[in-house]
């Protein structure tokens, strides 16, 4: 049959393309139906704390968007390369294909798009994912892409991160996927906190947990630098060219958002200092020494409470009676006072 056509017998014949990964797209547009939510009730918040509102609502949806899509996302560290290979086994056949290597905290994800796409009267596009998230086995999933009979660039990448590989990529990655993922929980946690205290009157309290967010952030990025940096480089040789890995777009993106979180935060620490007062102001509370809550609608309505000292309440003043009131006023203020004359006089 090999000798008719194009295809060995054990290929299957066009292979489809591993389906999207839906985690991303969900914390995506978690995301942004909260922050659409919130610019419609935008108009509701006068002066210019609307401006001030909008900012911390962006930053913060921001920066745990990020949080979460990094925990997800297989971009951690990526290599691509543009090469001339065998395609498939028993077969001396080449074609030209670019291949792509992604590595992310839960596996593996590896791209086979052929230079032009049609080759070989058959459609080159793959996009295969091998993962070892807690649950499940990377060693059952390399079988059944054997068994599928995916082509050569794909099962020999695959193979590299196997455990019985002796190029120990498995268990550098699965280590350092693990705690990193398990950090990034953390840093999490924080945000969340975070958020929390910055709505109450402990703006101090939510600038720490905004500090400690990005520390944890920038704790996940060290640790994932070190464990993948435990063994030397293995090379991978793919036909004329030799794939190498760098840091990749999720990896980037955390570190700044990490730098983000500490920097707001200590600006924070220090605003607490030297400018309480503005501090207060651009979060939308005054508190004094007696805070008495008080709904502001001017201010932001139930979304923003404002909280004024009672100082700055305003004072009773006297109004002035009429004539009639007055004389009736005084001739009650008599008839309590006779009695207690003629109380003293017996």
């Amino acid at each position: 049959m090999a000798a008719l056509g194009d295809t060995l017998p054990f290929y299957a014949g066009p292979k489809p393309t591993f389906p999207v990964d839906t985690t991303l797209a969900i914390i995506i547009s978690i995301f942004l139906t909260a922050l659409v939510t919130f610019i419609i009730i935008l108009p509701g918040i006068r002066g210019k704390m609307r401006l001030f509102w909008l900012l911390r609502v962006v930053t913060s949806l921001f920066i745990g968007a990020v949080i979460l899509a990094v925990n997800f996302c297989s971009e951690w560290s990526v290599g691509q390369v543009s090469t001339n290979m065998t395609y498939k086994a028993f077969s001396s056949k080449r074609i030209s294909a670019d291949v792509g290597l992604q590595v992310g905290l839960g596996g593996v994800n590896i791209t086979l798009i052929g230079t032009p796409v049609r080759q070989l009267n058959e459609t080159i596009y793959y996009n295969e994912a091998f993962t070892w998230r807690l649950g499940q086995s990377y060693a059952e999933e390399y079988a059944k892409a054997l068994e599928k009979g995916l082509p050569d660039p794909v099962l020999y990448l695959a193979e590299k991160f196997t455990p019985d590989s002796p190029c120990g990529l498995h268990g550098q990655y699965r280590l350092a996927g693990h705690y990193t993922s398990a950090i990034l929980w953390v840093a999490f946690i924080c945000w969340l906190l975070a958020n929390v205290m910055l709505s109450m009157p402990v703006l101090v309290y939510g600038g720490h947990m905004l500090l400690a967010t990005g520390l944890f952030q920038l704790l996940a990025l060290f640790f994932f630098s070190m464990a993948t940096s435990l063994t030397p480089p293995c090379p991978l040789h793919l036909g004329t060219e030799t794939l190498h890995t760098h840091c990749g777009p999720a990896f980037w993106v955390t570190l700044a958002t990490g730098l983000m979180c500490v920097l707001l935060g200590l600006a924070m620490a220090v605003a607490h200092r030297t400018q309480p007062h503005r501090l207060k102001a651009f979060f939308n509370q005054s508190v004094g020494e007696h805070p008495v809550m008080e709904w502001s609608p001017e201010e932001g309505g139930l979304l923003s409470p404002r909280y004024r000292p009672k100082a700055e309440s305003p004072e009773p003043q006297d109004i002035p009676l009429s004539e009639a009131a007055s004389e009736a006023a005084s001739e009650a203020c008599c008839k309590e006072e006779c009695p207690k004359e003629a109380d003293h006089a017996l």
